[in-house]
């Protein structure tokens, strides 16, 4: 049932990236000054950004009852890991398995922009890039043109904020501890919002095994390749002093990798432990 969640979340995910990119597609939003604004769909379209979100709305809601007719049967528990903690949601409750379906796919939409958010603070300056970067804007918005310590900031402050918010309904429902205290309220959603920044690990890992395969593999030029080379060095940067090439061979990917995953997993350490402290 996880794999079948995972899927449906990407199937939700696909459909919010494309409600958010549809005003910035060429042939609804033309310009006669264009070659493109003078083509014309074959046909007069019927859709809307709307119905994207409504397709969303759907698909939550039918996937919760989905969940409830056969996790009730199979005594299946809906999970949610957040790292320094997880949700458990009993199936048997259909008010629980909705709760489920909007928060997984919630944390997968926190996820994807988590990403994002660390692609626009890596984002390098060659031009070369900037058609694949450009993807990326769609997505954050005005948000890219932040600065760099206020989008620094944001896993944190989301996180916190969010979590201070979901605690309210969370409680109410019985599936966390009720804080004994507002501070101590405070207090777990500040130990949520560093979690945030866990998710960085795996898109970070990401760009430096491309960078580690690109390095050593022609693919051509492409923008893409260019992308991630821009965004693979300014990840490395505070390595570069580090005489980590020997001959042909550059181990600073490697090394950057490994420290990732140290430094990821050093954190996830401490947030448990420092979450397990707090009064119940």
């Amino acid at each position: 049932m996880s794999y079948v969640d995972f899927i449906l979340n990407l199937a939700g995910l696909l459909l919010w990236t494309k409600w958010r990119s549809l005003p910035f597609d060429p042939f609804t939003k033309r310009t006669p000054a264009t070659l493109v604004g003078t083509l014309r769909r074959a046909a007069p379209s019927r859709f809307r950004r709307w119905h994207l979100l409504a397709g969303i709305g759907l698909l939550l809601f039918l996937r919760a009852l989905v969940y409830w007719w056969i996790g009730a049967a199979s005594h299946w528990t809906a999970r949610l890991d957040l790292n320094v903690m997880s949700l458990s949601f009993r199936s048997d409750w259909f008010g629980r398995m909705f709760l489920f379906s909007v928060f997984s796919f919630g944390l997968t939409l926190g996820v994807f922009y988590l990403w994002l958010l660390l692609l626009s603070l890596l984002r390098g300056k060659s031009a070369a890039a900037e058609p694949v970067h450009r993807l990326v804007r769609v997505q954050l918005g005005k948000t890219d043109d932040w600065p760099h310590w206020v989008k620094a900031i944001l896993p944190f402050a989301g996180g916190l904020i969010l979590w201070w918010l979901a605690s309210w309904l969370l409680t109410w429902q019985e599936i966390i501890p009720r804080p004994v205290s507002a501070m101590h309220r405070i207090e777990e959603a500040m130990v949520v919002g560093m979690a945030a920044y866990l998710a960085w690990k795996f898109i970070a890992a990401a760009l430096l095994v491309l960078h580690l395969v690109n390095t050593y593999v022609y693919f051509g030029r492409h923008p893409f390749w260019n992308y991630v080379h821009d965004t693979a060095q300014n990840l490395l940067a505070p390595l570069r002093k580090i005489p980590l090439r020997g001959g042909k061979m550059d181990f600073a990917p490697v090394v950057g990798i490994a420290l990732i995953f140290l430094i990821a997993g050093l954190l996830e350490r401490g947030l448990v432990w420092l979450y397990s402290r707090l009064p119940f």
